[in-house]
């Protein structure tokens, strides 16, 4: 059996939104995520240490212990930039105007995400990147905003150019450095971004906080997944 090794943020480890209310929200990993289908219907084995929050930065720190494991793993599946291109939406309701910059800077994120591909070439893995799940903008933007008071959703809305779908820019530039990076560095990027969009009614596939996958996005994502392997492309 071959096997695999995945890095990268909550969408990889399989969160959704569990609960959302006046109770507050709550998460939780599903077992059957799409790392696990995927495991199950190509006889692939995967240990799976994405982690909640995860940037790429940290993601380097959790690979770095775990060199010994990709050394024997087939594939090494590398899942970021949702969080890197986050902002502290708290800052930005309190002050729109000042200067608000992103987690990781995109030459940052680059740079590091290139160091992770090329160390595990070195290891004789071969290494897999996912583009990005599109946002749901206007849940995204009730989620961030959620804890904060009329003025603050004002600001956040203000420094977002007066409109929700201003929050997809940074989302959007992120993403596109990925297939960028698959490009030049040779690294098969899977494209779920395009597996979403091409659904009618995307948002079907999604959490109510507009970033997350739900159990029906999970199964898209492990079909786009598992029809790239069996179409051979990653053999």
């Amino acid at each position: 059996m071959k096997k695999g090794i995945a890095f990268g943020d909550s969408i990889i480890k399989g969160v959704v939104l569990d609960k959302s209310g006046s109770e507050g929200i709550h998460y939780s990993a599903i077992e059957d995520n799409f790392a696990e289908q995927c495991s199950r219907r190509l006889g692939l084995a995967i240990d799976n240490y994405g982690r909640f929050g995860c940037t790429v930065t940290v993601g380097e720190k959790i690979l770095n212990r775990h060199l010994d494991q990709i050394v024997h793993s087939d594939y090494t599946f590398l899942e970021y930039g949702g969080n890197d291109c986050d902002f502290k939406w708290a800052d930005i309701g309190c002050d729109p105007d000042a200067r608000h910059e992103p987690n990781t800077d995109l030459r940052t994120f680059s740079l590091t995400y290139k160091a992770l591909i090329d160390k595990v070439r070195n290891l004789g893995s071969r290494p897999v990147m996912f583009s990005l799940i599109p946002l749901v903008s206007d849940r995204y933007f009730a989620h961030v905003t959620r804890d904060m008071d009329r003025e603050g959703r004002n600001n956040v809305l203000k420094w977002l150019g007066g409109d929700t779908e201003g929050i997809n820019n940074w989302h959007e530039i992120y993403n596109l450095q990925i297939f960028k990076l698959g490009l030049a560095l040779n690294v098969p990027v899977i494209d779920v971004t395009t597996a979403f969009l091409s659904k009618k009614c995307f948002q079907d596939y999604m959490c109510a906080d507009g970033i997350h996958p739900n159990e029906k996005g999970h199964g898209l994502i492990a079909d786009t997944v598992c029809d790239l392997f069996k179409g051979r492309r990653f053999k």
